[in-house]
């Protein structure tokens, strides 16, 4: 180790090494370093491995895939529901290190906690509540049963944007299920992911059922997703790195869930309650600073409403504060890294050279920081109209119509999640079932839960993650048909 900022109560949540098969091991590759976002300092030197060590923890899951299959759900429950006992324990240690490596305001690292471990008491609960089907015979003297079994050893490879959230939401249903994996964090944020492995090893996982490993994600990656063994992979990421990872899955037929890039949008039409749209509009950008794949990219608002919401939303986003994410002074962190900021600052400049009106924040202070910034009148043809900006940037464009408005909204080859603000039944109604997304939230910006199905539709992806749809992903229904009775 080498430098940290602060100090965890719990030392020994500072994990550097790979969990494989119930042992902490060290790579064979130059380890990597973990930067603090706002301060740039190196936090940690993290340990990298390659095709020889990911194939062991493939092994491994491999061996431990039968007696974690034929355990008890009861069983596998209480492990589950002692992780989620630890995480509450270690909830101050944990944010501490998500603001540490992805620099997330530590309110937001709280509410990413929080948020995380719902995954696993849910999938606690939920492992206990998987059924089988008994199905009426067409024909006398058989029976007809559908069972469900774990597929086997899981994938999971998870971002750097809720480093504690995506894995979760991936390892819990997995290990409800039955099924054991392997998992690969982001190589800027691996810190958090370890220490969540540290506290499942406390929790009674046994040896290779749940495996970790960091490292290259070409290297490791070429093995999961090239493995027999391996038979299903849940990635969130980039769109265009999904792609590539379901050709590769393709030649062993891998089941797979996809959470890829977005590009929502949020509609604001004119019978909007005003404090309700800058309040959903204010939550849905600026979240995580932008840091998203469900934030509102295009914020569309019809020309009745147009004048006042602008003009309301600016003096909100000119109260909030980029800096130090453990200031509480302070509303966002740091982005992630440089090229985060230069995409920022390039949308941002697009916008303005193209027409349109700043209004609030604008150039980058410095370092990682990116101000909360709002422009107006961006033209459809915008670069933050048609990519996903990822980064605290509102631009505001007007719409007429009902089904202008929709028209806009569905122009993208993307669909995870949409946002409308209306007062009005119908409207809502006809707009929720016509936009192309997976999830819509309707007067309000915080739509996640574990207790609903989270994924999108065309380009962002494909299955689900949460509630009960989410185990199904890793279960197989097995139909048996019984006859001579």
């Amino acid at each position: 180790m080498i430098y940290m900022r602060g100090k965890l109560d719990e030392d020994s949540l500072l994990v550097t090494e790979n969990l494989v098969n119930g042992k902490w091991i060290e790579g064979s590759n130059t380890p990597v370093a973990v930067d603090d976002p706002f301060t740039q300092g190196v936090i940690a030197e993290v340990t990298s491995v390659g095709e020889i060590e990911t194939q062991a923890a493939v092994d491994a899951a491999q061996a431990a895939f039968p007696a974690w299959a034929a355990r008890p759900a009861k069983e596998r429950a209480a492990i589950l529901r002692r992780w989620f006992e630890l995480i509450i324990e270690h909830k101050d240690d944990i944010a501490r290190l998500i603001t540490r490596e992805n620099g997330k305001h530590i309110r937001e690292a709280y509410g990413e906690v929080d948020y995380a471990n719902q995954f696993m008491e849910f999938y606690a609960d939920e492992a206990t509540r998987v059924l089988g089907e008994t199905i009426p015979a067409p024909v006398s003297g058989r029976r007809l049963l559908a069972e469900p079994e774990p597929l086997g050893v899981a994938a999971a490879i998870t971002p750097w944007n809720f480093p504690l959230a995506m894995l979760t939401r991936k390892t819990a249903p997995s290990l409800a299920a039955g099924c054991t994996i392997v998992a690969k964090p982001a190589a800027m944020t691996p810190l958090t992911a370890l220490a969540f492995a540290k506290l499942g090893q406390e929790a009674g996982v046994p040896a290779g059922v749940f495996n970790i490993v960091t490292g290259p994600s070409g290297a490791i990656g070429k093995v999961l997703t090239s493995s027999p063994v391996v038979r299903k992979l849940s990635f969130t990421g980039s769109t265009e790195v999904g792609v590539m990872l379901a050709q590769q899955c393709a030649g062993t037929m891998k089941r797979i869930s996809m959470e890829l890039g977005g590009n929502a949008p949020l509609l604001i039409f004119n019978d909007a309650d005003l404090d309700i749209a800058v309040e959903t509009a204010m939550v849905a950008k600026f979240r995580n600073g932008g840091q998203s794949c469900i934030a509102a990219n295009r914020i569309y608002v019809q020309s009745g409403i147009h004048d006042h919401f602008l003009s309301a939303f600016a003096e909100k986003v000119k109260t909030l504060k980029a800096g130090d994410g453990f200031n509480d002074a302070n509303d966002i962190g740091p982005l992630i890294d440089d090229d985060a900021v230069c995409k920022v600052e390039e949308h941002r400049e697009d916008a303005l050279a193209r027409g349109g009106e700043l209004l609030a924040g604008g150039a980058s202070p410095g370092g990682r920081l990116s101000l909360p910034t709002l422009v107006s009148g961006v033209p459809e043809d915008a670069k933050l109209a048609h990519e996903e900006t990822f980064g605290p940037l509102a631009g505001v464009i007007a719409f007429d119509t009902i089904e202008n408005g929709i028209a806009l909204a569905n122009k993208t080859p993307f669909g995870l999640a949409a946002y409308l603000c209306s007062s009005d039944p119908g409207t809502i109604a006809h707009v929720s079932r016509q936009l192309e997304s997976g999830m819509v939230g309707i007067n309000t910006g915080l739509i996640s839960t574990a207790y609903a199905p989270f994924g999108g539709v065309k380009m962002s992806g494909v299955g689900k993650e949460g509630s009960h749809h989410g185990i199904e992903e890793y279960l197989n229904r097995k139909y048996i048909c019984h006859a001579g009775l």
